[in-house]
């Protein structure tokens, strides 16, 4: 199916709209006050919000304020000779013949949008002539569609949803434009974004509960918000409050689980209450993400279980993250970060760049994938059919992607560039703040307006000291905002190599005082290392020395499946063991770990060899968790997990240098409390995953015909016998198993099936049944219990005689006392 059919499918048919009350996971919306409190006479230097908008605390400097360096600006470098910098080369989207918004009786969506939107920003702070130029051209071709009444782009876009315009392509052209004007002074963006947004407010207010951009119309407030503080026009607010009104509903609910949507979405409370002044708003976006992070972002990285979208029950950290997603999450804490000044939404975008984004792209960036999980041990070019995804085309391997991936590759190009760009802010009381760290100069106006360089010198996040050297023409008073990062327990200051005195603001140190040329300040950020514990993933444990997370190191081995030399398409196989339980201190468990700084000298860390750091740990093999048919890695099963394995030395790697990755670890032990792992297999899997006994391990369905659960099903088999088998790495005892059947009469063809029996590998090597003639159940909607004489094995075999003409599934089956948590 074509992506752009499938997605809107998919959006229609996701899980309906959540209502969010108090029972949610509670909101952590910082109860302290906005850091920034301008004294008396102080006032900012660049374009601030108009009443009756809020004042934000922290402001966007304008495009080319800031030359990223270091491993930054090699990551920059990498996307200029990669896919975002040469996307001409390769996509047919980007046609000034054929695209229309050059040629406006021609065929155009956001493709081209959401190209240009990261390209321009990365000619901004690259300053790289070829991309500016390019920028210009489509600029100019874009600006020369425009139309008397507003309109301009493809002519198709004005009735192409439901007969009416699709405003959603012009999110990523807004910001194109805007950022354009503000890098140039183009006076031609001004007419043209009040011309379309007069067009959007001519508009009846149910065209904002339509399509993409209902789910994601807090792009276009941006827009409006920016607009208004140029011109004042009062219309622009109320077609603010006419969005907010018919948009998805985030204020209340979760009206969507498609991944991107709720990626971009899940702020527009937020924004709108930068026009409502209610705090209210905050706190439901607050709430949003909670709720979305508590059900689905339980492993590190700092993105969800959404692969396409989040499903029930699909929350290992084997589902992946769309590298859409992945970019608009970073964009959208960008925008609280400004909106709030609260350092929380900085560290969650320092989350996803530093441990996730690097890994969505191959370490020359020729190519991206669809989506990238916290556990994933292949990447290939194949369709996973059982339900393993959300989608199920093939979305792991490494390739320029434009028809497979559509909106990924044109869309990624903005992760790097605006994370450059939001490393310095502008405060509104005329200073600066550093609110994301790595080597980069600032130019900007400060306190009496005079201009001043900035030069920040760090190996940060793999070194915990930042050093900054202010540059200035005379002395000059400002105040200087550093923020320390959630995980710093003990930030230090120094100027001139000696203890300055500095405030404490939420979470930023300011430095308020008079500057003079050569001041030098040293922050110090000490980094130690954590062990997290994930509760609602089984227990499992994930590593992080200050802000990095760390990976297993699995030998990769690379292999172009297509493409050409230029453009490669690659699928990453291991060449190493992956399957093991990490053995922990279990007095302090981060002493189970030591940091190693490498003698690597590649200017790009996300590599294997490239990497300055390491970690040492020990570990167990765990037999029992394997790949499935697919290749796929199976779930987690709860820890800690029992193995004999002896123990071996591991060698752990920044996750965002590792393609292939365990991030979320089981924990070992050798104690026959521990739990047995199983590996569970079946004579045959169609659409459904045998893997979702291990996944259900711990769910009380509600009916056989549960549909917010994974299942497994013999589907299409039907009137034969089949079985569904559980292995163990070493013998268990087990003298009780229950079995919850699938059963969707009324709505398909599987059935309870016709008959049972429950078998177990016998010390002979053979099947036998289990002894004591029970009761092989086939009741609907509740378990169906089995006892029998205890029988010690290492395989369980459910064998079940389907109805004739019928197939049939399992919802759950768990054994005990000391089978697998399944």
């Amino acid at each position: 199916m074509e992506r752009r059919t499938f997605l809107t499918r998919s959006m229609s048919a996701a899980a309906g709209a959540v209502a969010l009350s108090g029972g949610a996971a509670p909101a952590q919306a910082s109860s302290s006050p906005s850091p920034v409190a301008p004294a008396a006479g102080s006032h900012p230097h660049y374009t601030v919000n108009r009443a009756p908008l809020q004042q934000e605390p922290f402001l966007r400097l304008p495009p080319g304020s800031i030359t990223p360096k270091g491993w930054l600006r090699t990551q920059l470098d990498l996307q200029l000779d990669g896919l975002t910098g040469r996307m001409p080369e390769v996509s047919d989207y980007l046609d000034e013949k054929t695209s229309g918004w050059a040629v406006p009786e021609r065929d155009g969506w956001e493709e081209l949008p959401y190209w240009l939107r990261g390209f321009g920003d990365l000619g901004y702070v690259t300053q790289d002539s070829r991309t500016l130029e390019l920028t210009r051209a489509w600029i100019d071709r874009i600006l020369a569609t425009r139309q008397p009444d507003g309109f301009f782009g493809p002519s198709g876009l004005r009735t192409s949803l439901n007969g009416g315009p699709d405003f959603w392509p012009y999110m990523p052209v807004l910001d194109a434009l805007r950022t354009w004007h503000e890098y140039s002074g183009d006076d031609r963006v001004v007419p043209t974004l009040t011309g379309w947004l007069k067009f959007l407010h001519a508009q009846p207010g149910t065209l904002f509960g339509q399509g993409w951009g209902s789910a994601r119309v807090g792009d276009t407030i941006d827009t409006a918000y920016w607009l208004y503080n140029r011109t004042g026009d009062d219309w622009l607010l109320d077609l603010v409050r006419a969005m907010h009104t018919h948009s998805a509903d985030y204020t209340h609910t979760i009206p969507t689980w498609h991944n991107v949507n709720l990626a971009q979405g899940f702020r527009e409370p937020a924004q709108y209450g930068v026009l409502a002044g209610d705090p209210s708003f905050l706190v439901a976006t607050h709430r949003v993400y909670d709720t979305v992070m508590g059900s689905y972002g339980q492993f590190p990285g700092g993105g969800f279980a959404a692969d396409e979208n989040a499903r029930p029950g699909y929350h290992d950290p084997r589902q992946g993250f769309e590298t859409c997603g992945i970019v608009e999450y970073m964009h959208s804490h960008q925008i609280l970060t400004r909106i709030t000044g609260d350092t929380l939404w900085a560290d969650r975008c320092e989350d996803l760049a530093l441990n996730m984004l690097p890994a969505a792209f191959d370490p020359e960036q020729k190519g991206t994938h669809y989506v990238t999980a916290a556990n994933s041990i292949q990447l290939d070019n194949v369709a996973k059919s059982h339900g393993q995804f959300n989608n199920s085309f093939a979305m792991q391997a490494y390739m320029p992607g434009i028809h497979q991936y559509r909106c990924c590759p044109h869309n990624y190009g903005m992760g790097w560039p605006y994370y450059a760009e939001e490393m310095w802010l502008a405060s509104v009381d005329g200073g600066l703040c550093a609110s994301l760290y790595a080597e980069s100069s600032v130019r900007a106006k400060v306190g009496d307006g005079t201009t001043v360089t900035v030069t920040e010198r760090t190996d940060y996040p793999f070194d915990d000291t930042v050093t900054l050297t202010v540059s200035t023409p005379r002395a000059v008073h400002f105040p200087l905002y550093l923020r320390v990062p959630g995980w710093c327990e003990e930030p230090s200051v120094r100027l001139g190599g000696r203890p300055v005195p500095v405030r404490r603001s939420g979470g930023h140190l300011v430095l308020d005082r008079r500057w003079h040329d050569r001041d030098q300040i040293v922050l110090r950020l000490p980094m130690r290392t954590t062990v997290r514990t994930w509760s609602s993933n089984e227990n499992s444990v994930s590593i992080y020395h200050g802000p990095v997370n760390y990976s297993l190191r699995i030998e990769e081995e690379w292999q172009q499946s297509g493409g050409s030399s230029a453009w490669p398409e690659y699928e990453v196989r291991p060449a190493s063991p992956w399957n093991y339980a990490l053995e922990l201190d279990r007095h302090d468990p981060a002493r189970s770990f030591t940091v190693e700084r490498t003698r690597a000298r590649a200017a790009n860390p996300f590599t294997h060899s490239g990497t300055p750091v390491l970690m040492r740990a020990k570990g167990r093999r765990l037999t029992g968790w394997r790949s499935d048919d697919q290749d796929v890695v199976a779930p987690l099963q709860q820890s800690p997990a029992r193995t004999t394995e002896p123990v071996e030395r591991l060698t752990l790697i920044p996750a965002a240098a590792a393609r292939l990755r365990i991030t979320s670890f089981p924990t070992a032990s050798t104690s026959g409390r521990a739990f047995e792992w199983a590996a569970v297999t079946a004579s045959f899997s169609g659409v459904d995953s045998p893997q979702a006994l291990l996944m259900n391990a711990d769910v009380e369905p509600s009916t056989s015909y549960d549909q917010a659960i994974p299942r497994f099903t013999w589907w299409d088999r039907t009137g034969t016998e089949e079985w569904v088998r559980y292995g163990y790495a070493e013998p268990v005892r087990v003298d009780t198993v229950s079995v919850y059947w699938y059963d969707d009469t009324g709505h398909g063809a599987c059935r309870v099936p016709e008959s049972w029996r429950l078998e177990y590998l016998a010390a002979d090597g053979q099947w036998h049944p289990v002894d004591g003639a029970p009761d092989y159940g086939i009741a609907t909607d509740r378990f169906n219990q089995v006892s029998f004489p205890t029988v010690t094995t290492t395989a369980l075999r459910i064998t079940a005689r389907l109805r004739s003409g019928f197939s049939g599934g399992v919802l759950a089956w768990r054994t005990q006392p000391n089978g697998p948590r399944a």
